[in-house]
């Protein structure tokens, strides 16, 4: 079974991924901001993160930069409220292979997730 990081400031968010995703992925791992991310990254090597851009400490942007320093075949797919055009544009631009706009649909995140394995 692939496994995925759940990255996301708030805990609901994150339950409400890993209710949609326990069926077909592992979850290995949860964090509430970007440093967290960074660190479990190391320590699980996850297949799929799923990364929020807001959040404390360090914003996902800075998290998805860190992460593909480390590994620049991660696959980070950010579920994020800000649809912004100009913050998906960057959240490709350093890395990250799709991007989810918050709420989403159980169906859209299985299709972004799945394309990538």
């Amino acid at each position: 079974m692939n496994s995925v990081l759940i990255v996301d400031d708030a805990a609901f968010m994150r339950l409400n991924l890993k209710n949609i995703l326990k069926d077909n992925f592992e979850v290995v791992g949860e964090a509430e901001n970007g440093k967290e991310a960074v660190e479990l990254y190391q320590e699980v090597k996850p297949d799929i993160v799923t990364m929020d851009i807001t959040m404390p400490i360090m914003d996902g942007l800075e998290a998805i930069k860190a992460i593909q320093d480390i590994d620049p075949s991660a696959k980070i797919v950010v579920c994020s409220a800000m649809g912004q055009q100009k913050i998906v544009i960057q959240a490709i631009e350093l890395g990250a292979k799709d991007f989810i706009v918050k709420p989403f649909k159980k169906d859209r995140v299985m299709e972004s997730l799945e394309k990538l394995l």
